[in-house]
């Protein structure tokens, strides 16, 4: 069964909420072949929010050949730049009209803090702002050649690009790798995570709306084991941009180099704070208070290894600790919350398992450290802001990403070996540093092993800063300028132009 996806069929919906989301294939709203669908949940309360048709191999083939009918034969990479950044700001201008209908869904779906889910559907919609802009200055360039020679670059689209979505920030996630893809000409297919598929099949539709043509966008909810795997390996899919755990990743490059796919990975993190003796307390508890806590510490480059002075150590631990007791968890509507729910159970039990691993390797738990009940959210999945010390660098918990509430503490007495025990880890996706001496900012910024460092703030991106890893976080950067041309080829075009013909072997 199959139904177009027009500004029309969209509005008899009514409503963005629905008891029941399809896939979208060339578009048209698709049910599986197999008549599978699956239930997704609210966190918070752990209740049924709708089902979601779930896509076989089958719809998995179907949307890689609407993708790649769209990209060969369809306009889209054909038209002028231009229109297609007319296009991308009319997504963003839907998107910012439905701004409360879609943080309702995200906060449903997904279960964070209402503070959260606006932030980040507001950076959704700068996202298609911003590279609707990028894209029309993103040129090739004219080279110095021998006289008689002319040489030019010119950028084309990569073709069908696979885009796998993670859960922690749905929509955010689907706007960095949807708008520079069509941009620079793509045709995508979206795999959302199937913890929160909402949002993502949402954003296809508006895309539709805003005048994207029907097969540049597809959609297709189902099993990463099923329909990821499908996608990663297909001949037909020229790129793969994933973000996700690092095992994942790993799985994914290997399986795509059998057809040499272009990647993205965005993969996973363990992220150090570093307070130096000299940094503004002010600024530096705070934010560090929302460099792990934010998103529920469901963040790749959550700062969940924090570092402090020795000489500062008791002063700044008394004030961290007194304000992650005050932070507020409940009804993530109400605007005062500032810690959402866990995304599911296995989620939430895999935290307490880090939790309760390092306190059996003896470390000390100074506030949190196990699951809370919420009145009025009995049943969903909550846990408590967790602050551990007594760390050793060889606990599960210090090496591995727990992704969740709970940040390990350490002290350290001098700028060199806090740099070193900073980079002793696999991951190298963000970093903090809070000093207010900018010689010493600078001098450690060089020096960490990550993607991101964060100088005296709490903020890891906007549009327009390369948010991206070292080491085994992946490689690649999405949210620039520079994101462009992982979705694009750079061809080489060589003429002669002088008056005698070319007779390179003199016959």
């Amino acid at each position: 069964m199959a139904e177009a996806v027009t500004q029309e069929g969209i509005t008899e919906v009514g409503t963005m909420k629905r008891q029941h989301y399809s896939m979208i294939i060339n578009g048209e709203r698709v049910e599986s072949s197999t008549g599978e669908v699956f239930e997704t949940y609210n966190p918070a309360k752990g209740e049924v929010l709708a089902t979601v048709a779930k896509a076989s191999k089958e719809e998995a083939e179907k949307a890689v050949q609407a993708a790649r009918n769209a990209f060969d034969h369809g306009k889209w990479r054909k038209y002028p730049i231009g229109k297609r950044a007319r296009v991308l700001n009319k997504i963003a201008a839907i998107m910012r009209e439905r701004f409360k209908e879609l943080v309702e869904i995200e906060v449903l779906n997904s279960g964070k803090s209402v503070g959260a889910a606006q932030v980040q559907i507001n950076q959704s919609i700068e996202d298609f702002e911003f590279y609707a802009g990028a894209i029309v200055g993103h040129r090739g360039e004219v080279n110095n050649m021998p006289y008689g020679f002319f040489n030019y670059t010119h950028k084309e689209p990569v073709g069908v690009c696979a885009q796998i979505i993670p859960w922690n920030y749905p929509m955010m996630m689907a706007a960095w790798k949807i708008a520079p893809a069509i941009a620079a000409g793509c045709s995508v297919v979206v795999k959302p995570a199937s913890l929160t598929p909402i949002t993502a099949i949402i954003l296809n539709e508006i895309c539709h709306e805003a005048g994207v043509p029907e097969g540049v966008v597809n959609t297709i909810p189902g099993s990463g084991e099923v329909v990821g795997d499908y996608l990663v390996q297909h001949k037909d899919v020229n790129k793969v941009a994933f973000t996700g755990s690092t095992p994942t990743g790993r799985d994914i490059m290997e399986k795509a180099s059998g057809t040499l796919k272009r990647l993205t990975l965005e993969l996973g993190g363990k992220s150090p704070n570093i307070v130096f003796e000299d940094a503004d307390l002010e600024a530096a508890v705070p934010g560090s208070l929302f460099g792990i806590f934010f998103n529920t510490g469901q963040s790749c480059e959550a700062r969940s290894r924090m570092f402090v002075h020795e000489s500062i150590y008791d002063e700044f631990m008394e004030q961290f600790v007194a304000k992650t007791k005050k932070l507020k968890l409940g009804d993530p509507f109400d605007k005062g919350t500032h810690v959402g729910s866990i995304i599911s159970r296995s989620q939430l039990e895999k935290i307490d398992a880090y939790v309760q691993s390092a306190v059996e390797d003896g470390a000390t738990i100074l506030t949190g450290g196990k699951e809370m009940q919420i009145e009025g959210f009995e049943n969903g999945y909550w846990y408590e802001p967790t602050i551990i010390v007594d760390v050793t660098p060889d606990m599960k918990a210090v090496r591995e990403e727990i992704f969740g509430p709970v940040v390990v503490v350490e002290k350290f007495s001098d700028e060199k070996d806090v740099i070193k025990r900073a980079n002793d880890t696999e991951y190298g996706l963000g970093s903090a540093v809070w000093t207010t001496n900018q010689a010493r900012a600078t001098r450690v910024a060089h020096q960490i092993e990550a993607g991101i460092v964060m100088v005296n703030s709490p903020f890891s991106a906007f549009p327009g800063t390369p948010f991206g890893g070292y080491k085994q976080s992946g490689f690649g950067r999405e949210l620039s300028v520079e994101t462009l041309d992982l979705y694009m080829e750079d061809k080489s075009v060589l003429a002669y132009y002088g008056s005698k013909p070319l007779n390179p072997f003199g016959v």
